[in-house]
């Protein structure tokens, strides 16, 4: 549920009148992330469609999740405390500049017709490990580069050019994997590396971190400061065992092939799906931010997210899981702006870098875990029972939820969040 971190709420001070392509660097910023976001979800599209290809085994696709997990849930500490000591700007470009290179070898790879399973697996690995490395890093980026004030303005753009790239990312890639999965790789590639140019171009200006020893203490810190805001611990929790259990988006390359009866063009579309719904929801809540009750509106969220699952898993038809996916991308996002406000505005800034570590991990755990949750339980019990069971898991969740974390369910306007404030709920 990565692809929707950035939709964060509008705060209540205005922001600043310049024009934000004006501030130095964010151009580059922007493309950088944007392009990185879009050669991803061409990427994904590949190794789904190209692993079942080559075992058509529902439960490959659950081992791509977890090859994808395991490094980054290995790696995500040492990470968050990496961004917080050393050159943010140079881990995101070695990052990007693997990244590129692991595409470009899987492009040749393809085009010989040497491909297995393990490689794709060592790509999604590889691939983890860069993530774990690269998103705390980057999420920096922008706070160095606008005013506070026009911070608000900044990151909607970012979160509009993201949902952008996850839309037209699947989209370009179902078709272009029509002609193989090497004009999909190389693609990516050309995308990863000019993210890194871009990255290598930016103008940033960060304050002087005096550099801290590495210890248990240090580097586990986000952990220590969940463990002491419930509230928050909760947010993160609620969003990773729904997805844990509610990770349709694994099974798409079967629906499309054994259930939809669709082509590459299809698994492109179901793909695209749920970043239009969260385009759409996002786009009405920079216009219209979420007033009193974000708690209960998070609950609420979550649970859509659940009956979409359900409506997906029944699905025999391209349009109603179009609907079903695009409902629950957009039921997310409203689950994201809790979580994210929670994350940026109930954090103290010499924990923030830490904290975000441990909301990629628990992103990471919702996204690759799930799908090898449910890439398991397809190969026992078949695709729809999996998929609805998984519906009906992440609503018991939610019932749960609510009872063990009062102060999530009565927290109120994102707007007055402060570290403060999530300490009376403690």
């Amino acid at each position: 549920m990565y692809c929707y971190e950035c939709c964060l709420q509008m705060t209540s001070h205005p922001a600043a009148k310049a024009p934000l392509l004006s501030f130095k660097g964010l151009k580059a910023a922007l493309m950088a992330r944007t392009l990185s976001a879009f050669s991803s979800q061409v990427q994904a599209v590949a190794v789904g469609w190209q692993i079942y290809a080559l075992t058509h085994e529902a439960s490959a696709l659950g081992f791509v999740g977890l090859a994808q997990f395991l490094p980054m849930v290995t790696f995500i500490f040492p990470a968050g405390h990496a961004a917080d000591q050393y050159n943010r700007r140079r881990i995101v470009i070695i990052c990007q500049i693997t990244e590129a290179m692991a595409a470009l070898f899987m492009a040749l790879a393809s085009f010989q017709n040497v491909v297995t399973p393990v490689m794709i697996y060592g790509l999604v690995a590889l691939f983890g490990m860069c993530r774990a490395f690269e998103m705390p890093a980057q999420q920096t980026f922008i706070p160095a580069i606008v005013p506070v004030s026009a911070f608000p303005r900044a990151t909607a753009l970012s979160s509009s050019l993201f949902q952008v790239a996850c839309i037209a990312g699947p989209s370009i890639g179902g078709l272009l994997y029509g002609l193989g999965p090497t004009p999909c790789y190389a693609l990516c590639a050309i995308g990863f590396g000019i993210a890194a140019l871009s990255t290598l171009l930016m103008k940033l200006s960060f304050p002087s971190r005096p550099r801290q020893p590495v210890s248990l203490a240090a580097v586990f810190g986000g952990i220590i400061f969940l463990r002491q805001n419930p509230t928050m611990l909760g947010a993160l929790s609620l969003d990773l065992f729904a997805v844990l259990l509610g990770g349709a988006t694994a099974m798409l390359p079967l629906y499309a092939t054994d259930i939809l009866h669709a082509g590459p063009w299809g698994l492109g579309l179901l793909r695209a799906a749920p970043a239009i719904g969260a385009l759409l929801v996002a786009a009405v809540l920079a216009r219209r931010p979420m007033g009193h009750n974000s708690g209960l509106w998070m609950f609420f969220s979550v649970a859509v997210f659940g009956v979409a699952t359900i409506l997906f898993g029944f699905s025999k038809s391209i349009p109603l899981s179009v609907l079903a996916l695009a409902i629950l991308g957009g039921a997310d996002v409203i689950s994201v702006m809790v979580r994210s406000s929670l994350v940026q505005l109930g954090t103290p800034d010499e924990m923030r870098g830490r904290v975000s570590a441990v909301n990629m991990l628990f992103i990471g755990s919702s996204n690759q875990l799930g799908e090898f949750e449910s890439g398991m339980l397809a190969s026992a019990v078949g695709a729809v029972p999996a998929v609805v069971i998984g519906g009906i898991g992440t609503l018991a969740i939610t019932a749960i939820w609510m009872a063990l974390f009062p102060g999530l369910r009565k927290l109120d306007r994102l707007d007055d969040i402060t570290p403060q404030e999530l300490r009376k709920t403690t």
